[in-house]
């Protein structure tokens, strides 16, 4: 391994958070993230459901979204990361707009080991101009474009309003599983806040200090992400706590519950902690679809899911949340940045 004095301070994970370079061979070989072929209909609901209150994970499989457009989107998504850092600088993301390009990005106040590029579902999406409270104001925040490589927009954008058609799909199916109307939650996304990242991971020579992206749940409703044979995302099982490798499969997507369905469902389905490590030798690459509503919406525990319990989450604004989020990821803070759980309801 390199030297410590070699790695800038700021990607190096807390001791207790580092990866272990070797995963213990039972881990491998015990149970794994659930795999659901969505074209055989057959217990479908059960099968989306048990994965995830078990896991909060699943892959799926024969989901509908053209294995050519995969292959497509990611060849430009590599040529836009090949491009010289000027170049792609050109686009930068800032502390208010979350869209473009991002080389300096922080999970949990430790920069991550990646580069990114956002683009919205919505080419003009509402935004809160602050995500401090008594600010309600709202401004208009629009996508930036490269201009290499030139098919990227045109691509992007059919690719996102794929993985659309899928989200709606899966959402519907968690809804069944619940015993909700396969509709119920889509009247939450009519106005969306919707973001679709490149993660680009280069080659790194600390794989025992620092991480591709730190440990972290996804604030949104469901996240739907490709990764390619690499490998390198890590779930935290929830039986024992034990991080545990997703094997890539070929033109299958990762889905994992948000926190906004664990809030909805009253904590049945749980956020699960992930993280990306790093490759010393091989660059990575992902691609998350982060389902995210309208940023008026209010978000508290559904009434019929609480059968007689007491409501475990307060209720919050879907908006300043995911932008106090956002803010995060561009620079270290003083203090942790805002979680679900600054939302449980304290047991008496």
């Amino acid at each position: 391994m390199a030297a410590l004095a070699d790695i800038d301070p700021s990607f190096i994970q807390e001791a207790e958070h580092r990866p272990k370079l070797a995963i213990p061979h039972e881990y491998l070989n015990d149970e794994e993230i659930p795999v659901i072929d969505l074209s055989i209909p057959d217990d479908l609901v059960a099968r989306v459901g048990g994965a995830a209150e078990k896991w909060g994970f699943f892959q799926v499989v024969n989901h509908g979204v053209p294995h050519e457009l995969i292959a497509k989107i990611e060849e430009l998504a590599f040529k836009f990361f090949e491009l010289p850092a000027e170049e792609k600088r050109k686009v930068k993301r800032d502390e208010v707009n979350p869209a473009g390009f991002h080389d300096y990005p922080h999970t949990k106040n430790v920069r991550d080991w990646k580069q990114v590029f956002n683009f919205f579902l919505e080419e003009e999406t509402l935004w809160p101009a602050s995500y401090e409270d008594g600010n309600e104001e709202v401004i208009t925040l629009t996508n930036q474009w490269p201009d290499n490589p030139p098919e990227l927009r045109e691509v992007c954008q059919k690719y996102a309003r794929e993985m659309e058609k899928l989200a709606f799909r899966i959402l519907g199916l968690i809804a069944k599983s619940l015993g909700l109307p396969e509709n119920r939650f889509h009247e939450f996304f009519k106005r969306q806040m919707t973001l679709v990242r490149f993660n680009y991971y280069p080659p790194c020579p600390f794989p025992d200090l620092a991480l591709g992206v730190g440990r972290h749940k996804d604030s949104v409703g469901i996240t739907i992400f490709g990764q390619d044979s690499v490998g390198g995302l890590h779930v935290r099982r929830k039986s024992d706590q034990e991080w545990i490798p997703v094997i890539p499969i070929p033109n299958a997507f990762i889905i994992n519950i948000g926190d906004l369905i664990q809030v909805w469902s009253n904590g049945k389905y749980e956020s699960v902690e992930h993280r990306a490590v790093v490759n010393t030798v091989k660059e990575r690459f992902s691609l998350p679809f982060f389902f995210a509503p309208g940023q008026d919406l209010m978000v508290k525990p559904l009434e019929e899911l609480l059968n007689g319990e007491p409501p475990k989450y307060k209720e919050y604004n879907w908006g300043k949340f995911f932008a106090n989020r956002n803010h995060g990821d561009f620079k270290k803070r003083p203090v942790e940045n805002i979680q679900i759980h600054h939302f449980k309801v304290e047991d008496k």
